[in-house]
């Protein structure tokens, strides 16, 4: 068994000699330090499971100043020990994080229950903390769902590459699961308390991509009337998601290359570098390699983004993983209506024998439908066949017109805000929170563009 380390710091050698030899004697490890300066290098090689601190430390010899060095033991339990049994200085200890307070001179057999009783909380808090660790890394590889080889492949892949800060490209066709994949990397990583930004490299026009990302400095161009933080910005210390990226401008490619190689940009209209520290995730559905020959997608770029290449397949290519999707979204619609629910025998055979071109998108949303006019809570083909009457899904038009460029300025900026606005929905199936933030509207704002323009 791994023996608990101690860090006793007190300025009297001889009390320092016998403390640490009693507390040997009871199968710790204990190291000691004379002040706090000595204790702060200790502590650099020296991974303590508890601080024994002296109230009274050179040079000050100030209790006040004592106990502000404690959060410099990084959340470690401390115990105070003082020749001065003050019950302020006691309740001020305690307020401000010290596990107990002992006085001198010291009874050998309180300090160590004393002793034992926080080390045992300690453990046992490292231990549940490792335990959630564990379970949610689980359930995080967990999110990208099936049987089949693909689909255990990238589990496999997410769980190896997802603790390091490799950039990830992951590519495969549109509703294949790429951004619950970047989302899962994000979660299972060490910057996983730190912010996940979503850049949709397609849905923001191009004029308007480069503040979007490196924001703006007031008097940057006309109706810049504050200083606006970019996404980059917001990014840093966490994951920048590029969805989309084979859409973006060549322009901003170059400029987006800047940042993937030093770490640093200049918000547009200023002359200060800003400095990033951020994992780069990107997707997309496009062929970059073909980009590449044809010129329309820079080859320095494209390797600098690599990395590590997760391929998704279509669900065509996997139909074994279709039962287990349905199951997945059933047992999250069932907590979200509080309702049983259930896939008669037909009908899973009816989901498997669809073509599904919109790939497990298509799939959720089919029965989402289905579910949603299914009073008794077991779906069966008569439940699909009101909304199927042909036996198969409808496929929707993948291309939205452009507008006439005879019509009016006013009618352009209508017909391309109601293209993005589609395509935003489209994307985020109909999430009007998260469509709202790739158009970078609030969703109030939204919802009366929606209502609008009659969508």
């Amino acid at each position: 068994m791994t023996q608990n380390k101690i860090l006793l710091v007190d300025d009297e050698p001889a009390f320092r000699e016998l403390a640490s030899r009693w507390l040997a004697g009871q199968d710790y490890q204990v190291r000691t330090a004379g002040s706090l300066e000595e204790a702060r290098q200790a502590m650099v090689g020296f991974d303590a499971d508890l601080v024994l601190l002296d109230l009274s430390m050179p040079p000050h010899f100030d209790p006040l100043i004592t106990l502000e060095s404690m959060a410099e033991f990084d959340g470690r339990p401390v115990i105070i020990i003082t020749g001065h049994a003050d019950r302020d200085l006691a309740l001020k200890a305690v307020s401000l994080g010290a596990w107990d307070f002992i006085a001198k001179p010291i009874d050998p057999e309180m300090l160590a229950v004393v002793v034992r009783r926080a080390i045992t909380k300690t453990t046992l808090e490292r231990e549940l903390n490792q335990l959630k660790q564990a379970g949610q890394s689980a359930q995080g590889a967990a999110a990208y769902i099936g049987h089949s080889s693909s689909a255990q492949k990238i589990r496999a892949l997410i769980e190896r590459i997802a603790p390091t800060d490799v950039r990830v490209l992951v590519t495969g066709p549109s509703g294949t699961g790429k951004e619950v994949i970047s989302r899962t990397l994000h979660d299972l990583s060490h910057r996983a308390r730190q912010p996940f930004i979503s850049v949709h490299c397609g849905a923001i026009p191009d004029e308007l991509l480069e503040s979007e990302l490196f924001g703006y400095v007031k008097g940057a161009f006309t109706g810049a009337e504050k200083d606006k933080e970019g996404l980059l910005s917001l990014a840093d210390g966490g994951t920048l998601f590029l969805d989309e990226i084979g859409e973006m401008p060549l322009t901003m490619q170059v400029k987006m290359l800047r940042v993937l190689q030093e770490g640093t940009f200049f918000p547009v209209g200023g002359r200060e570098q800003k400095h990033i520290d951020v994992r780069v995730i990107s997707a997309t559905n496009a062929d970059l390699v073909e980009k590449v020959r044809e010129g329309r997608f820079r080859e320095d770029l494209y390797y600098r983004i690599k990395g590590v290449n997760i391929e998704t397949q279509s669900l065509a290519e996997r139909l074994e993983d279709v039962p287990v999707l349905l199951q997945a979204f059933l047992t999250n619609l069932r907590a979200k209506q509080e309702k049983t629910l259930l896939l008669s025998n037909e009908a899973v055979q009816w989901f498997r024998e669809q073509a599904w071109p919109g790939n497990v998108r298509e799939l959720k949303n089919a029965l989402e439908s289905v579910a949603s006019i299914c009073p008794a809570g077991h779906i069966t083909m008569d439940d699909i066949h009101l909304l199927y009457p042909s036996n198969e899904v409808p496929r929707v038009p993948t291309q939205t017109p452009e507008p006439d460029s005879d019509a009016t300025l006013d009618e352009q900026v209508r017909a391309l805000e109601i293209r993005l606005i589609k395509k935003a929905l489209t994307t985020t199936q109909d999430n009007r929170t998260q469509a709202a933030k790739q158009l970078g509207l609030s969703r109030q704002g939204l919802i009366k563009k929606i209502e609008r323009y009659g969508l």
